[in-house]
């Protein structure tokens, strides 16, 4: 007979959310952890265990697969029958399930290939989705491609989407269509929870950090400590081997086995060393006290650089207080957060969609038939340039064909169940001669790079695998099984290499070539050169730099680079995971990246033109093109100009002055004016039919761009645009002004207003100040000692001869009697010399 369900608070919603689902059809569930909701909820949706069972299996979609596999675990124990049996779980690597199950536990991925296979999900009446909040990428998809299949093909589906912590607003509305699905809440039986702050001090590693907070919280009991990664774990449990409880580490590589280890209470106080995946849907028994790191690691991809993969980062107030939560699950406990108190923490994580890798995603929505993802309802909707970007790379696979359909050779891929470069590189590195079991087994360390330890050379990791001596081995050696096996699976085809899909010929290899070939094929564009003897600076064939530890990676001139990464702050990318190769290896690898052809380009200060052989950035062979076409040196030149500026040209006085007249005229009257500031002329200078265009066409260097007559080119350029009131710009913007002394001095245009430098003695006799710009614009009078010292300045002379003049002529005439300073300006006589005229 069935055990009795616990008393938990879920329990009170479970009647209302059984009625809600058979009304609408869809609904969200918020409880937080500890209420229920991941074990449950799914017991009840499937009529369990009162045996009251609706038609059709329920599908609970975890994000993790230790959550899948502890869900099962749990429901099964509460059931009293064993795993695989009335509850099952399906995770990659590992599944116990039958025929009499009722409700299966998956992992999101997992889920989207079933529904790829199968978009009615036959035989299914009720998918769970977990945990939505976190917001994975798998899980996103996974919500939007059901919420289709319910609009089109499944509109009994039951869709049921549930979270710790979670605004519902917006899942219910994608959920509810016309009007927002029902929201169900559940309140959480917590206890109090002490937060304490224990930062970092100067120059301390987190990890440090870590052991120095685990230390103190040992008082309450049992630990659970969150750590951004597994290396982080394994460092803190060495710092830890000298205390009186069982460290245990807890993250999703780890066997099963250890897994259950972790979340079995056991005799002694234990410390859980875990990653993320304790934050939700699991139960850590036991726990009094968390020790919160403050950091995660988050799927990122550099568009800008090429180079993706997990990076740390701080995380956001809800996992905070998630985490500290589970401190206060079972009775009152302590948080102990490793940062300072008062630091801002974002409100929620940001969805993987906007900062991930979407090269799978757009496979998955190429085998949905909406390659580019319209129509459909999404949370966020990917970002068009990574989407684009990813449906680049597919099609570069010969996964999708030019129209984005998905080839043969495409469905073959998404069948495997990898990432779509880690697929090619497993059907193309079989088709290079590799035996199967020996690509799968390379394809499983660049599907999961911690199986490689601590080591950057994937050549003697893998050799370590292979011996048994490496902690990973007997996982290594049950993923490359399992790949292996998915490739029979998979059927024939794709038997050619991506060259071939090209017409180029068949590739073969020797066996020393088989480990930096298929990582090639996975990451052609990380394919990388030193940039000289002796430097630890290698250049990728996507163009990023990156820094080679030193040690053997550095003695070769090329590399196959499997994991690469960049620090915040650091000039160059690092390797963290390479195998040694050579060219020919490279160029086999990367061939969809060779070119051969002529490159004109603005490099190092002048024109550059080459015939070069490449292989994405890096520079095979290159010689001097002695007839480069006109077109690219023009561009060349462009560019050499908007790195340098327009001072490449030459600027006599005079025509720097039209330059600024022109600028003032344009300014004040603007059109038909040109503007002719530094980047209206660069913009110019970029058409073909701009101010430089007939120049530019009888130049070939650096040197010619300084042959050419900038106020020339300014002068025709504006008589192009004002047409026959060119005539009028030495009216509207004279070069030089007349004053009363007879002189003609020229105006400086350069300041925000016209400006004339002027001895006093000049303008006598003026009542009022110039003008230009057709009247409108007062010139700026800079007024000058006899000796041409700045005495005043003023745009209005009629009220400087009143308030101003009196104070210079009292202060000037002393230090130089031989001038004139008469008491009435207006009525004096100007003058250019010394005679005393009054």
């Amino acid at each position: 007979m069935a055990s009795p369900l616990p008393d938990l608070p879920v329990r009170a919603v479970l009647d209302e959310l059984g009625r809600v689902l058979d009304d609408r059809g869809a609904a969200v569930l918020v409880a937080p952890p500890g209420t229920g909701k991941t074990t449950l909820v799914p017991l009840a949706l499937a009529g369990l265990p009162s045996g009251n069972a609706p038609a059709g299996k329920v599908l609970v979609a975890e994000p993790r697969r230790v959550a899948a596999r502890a869900a099962a675990a749990r429901m099964s124990a509460l059931l009293g029958t064993p795993v695989g049996g009335t509850v099952g779980y399906r995770v990659r690597g590992d599944a116990r399930a039958g025929p009499d199950t009722r409700i299966e536990v998956v992992t999101s991925g997992l889920l989207l290939r079933r529904l790829a296979a199968d978009p009615e999900l036959g035989g299914v009446s009720t998918v769970v989705l977990d945990e939505v909040h976190e917001r994975h990428l798998d899980a996103d998809l996974l919500f939007t491609l059901l919420l289709d299949a319910r609009d089109g093909l499944r509109p009994d589906l039951r869709l049921l989407a549930t979270s710790a912590t979670l605004d519902a607003a917006r899942p219910a509305a994608l959920l509810g269509g016309a009007t927002p699905a029902p929201v169900l809440e559940v309140a959480a039986r917590t206890h109090d929870v002490a937060v304490t702050h224990v930062p970092p001090v100067r120059g301390e590693r987190i990890e440090a950090t870590v052991v120095r907070a685990v230390r103190r919280a040992r008082e309450h009991g049992s630990v659970l400590a969150f750590l951004p990664g597994v290396a982080e774990i394994g460092r803190v449990a060495s710092a830890l081997g000298d205390i009186d409880a069982d460290v245990l580490p807890l993250h999703g590589r780890l066997p099963a086995a250890e897994q259950d280890a972790a979340l079995r209470e056991g005799p002694r106080r234990r410390v859980v060393l875990a990653t993320s995946v304790a934050e939700s849907s699991l139960t850590v028994p036991g726990v009094r006290a968390v020790v919160d790191s403050g950091l995660a690691r988050v799927p990122h991809t550099d568009h800008r650089r090429g180079l993706s993969g997990l990076v740390t980062r701080r995380v956001s107030r809800a996992v905070a207080t998630q985490r500290a939560g589970r401190a206060g699950r079972e009775a009152p406990g302590a948080a102990y957060r490793c940062w300072p108190e008062g630091e801002g923490l974002t409100a929620a994580p940001d969805p993987e969609i906007r900062t991930a890798d979407l090269t799978a995603l757009a496979l998955d929505l190429a085998v949905w038939g909406t390659p580019d993802g319209s129509g459909l309802r999404w949370w966020d909707e990917p970002p068009p340039g990574p989407l684009a970007a990813g449906r680049a790379v597919l099609t570069a696979l010969g996964v999708l064909d030019g129209g984005g359909a998905v080839t043969d050779r495409g469905r073959r891929i998404a069948a495997l169940g990898l990432h779509p470069r880690l697929a090619r590189a497993l059907l193309d590195g079989v088709a290079a001669g590799g035996h199967p079991r020996d690509v799968a087994g390379i394809v499983a360390v660049l599907d999961d790079d911690t199986l490689a330890g601590p080591a950057d050379d994937l050549a003697a990791a893998l050799a370590r695998l292979r011996a048994g001596d490496a902690p990973g081995s007997r996982r290594w050696r049950a993923d490359r099984d399992r790949l292996a096996g998915a490739l029979r699976r998979t059927g024939p085809g794709g038997e050619r290499t991506a060259q071939n899909d090209r017409g180029g010929s068949a590739v073969h290899n020797d066996r020393a070539d088989l480990l930096p070939l298929v990582t090639g094929l996975a990451h052609p564009e990380r394919l990388a050169r030193r940039r000289e003897a002796g430097s630890g600076v290698y250049l990728m064939a996507g163009g990023t730099a990156v820094d080679v530890p030193p040690g053997p990676l550095r003695d070769a001139e090329w590399l196959a680079v499997a994991v690469a990464d960049r620090r915040p702050g650091q000039v160059h990318g690092r390797v963290r995971l390479a195998a040694v190769t050579d060219r020919d290896t490279a160029e086999r690898a990367g061939a969809p990246l060779m070119t051969s052809g002529p490159e004109v380009a603005w490099a190092d200060g002048d024109v550059r033109a080459r015939t070069v052989h490449r292989l994405g950035a890096i520079v095979l062979a290159a010689k001097p093109d002695p007839r480069p076409d006109p077109g690219a040196v023009r561009d060349a030149l462009v560019a050499g100009l908007r790195a340098e500026g327009t001072g490449l040209l030459r600027w006599t006085a005079g025509a720097s002055s039209l330059r600024e007249r022109l600028g003032f005229l344009h300014r004040v009257l603007g059109d038909p004016w040109p503007d002719v500031g530094e980047q209206a002329l660069l913009d110019s200078a970029a058409d073909p039919a701009g101010w430089l265009a007939g120049p530019l066409a009888t130049v070939r260097k650096r040197a010619g761009l300084a042959g050419v007559d900038a106020g020339q080119a300014l002068r025709a350029y504006a008589a192009a645009h004002v047409g026959a009131a060119i005539g009028r710009i030495d009216e509207l913007a004279p070069e030089r002004l007349a004053v009363p002394s007879g002189s003609r001095i020229a105006l400086d245009y350069s300041g925000d207003a016209p400006a004339l430098p002027v001895r006093v003695q000049e303008v006598f006799g003026w009542t009022g100040s110039p003008t230009v710009g057709g009247g409108r614009i007062p010139v700026v009078l800079h007024l000058l000692s006899p000796a041409g010292r700045p005495a005043a300045v003023t745009a209005d002379l009629d009220s400087f001869w009143d308030t101003g003049y009196p104070q210079v002529r009292a202060e000037l005439r002393g230090r130089y009697p031989k001038h004139a300073w008469p008491e009435d300006p207006r009525a004096a006589v100007p003058g250019r010399g010394t005679g005393r005229r009054r």
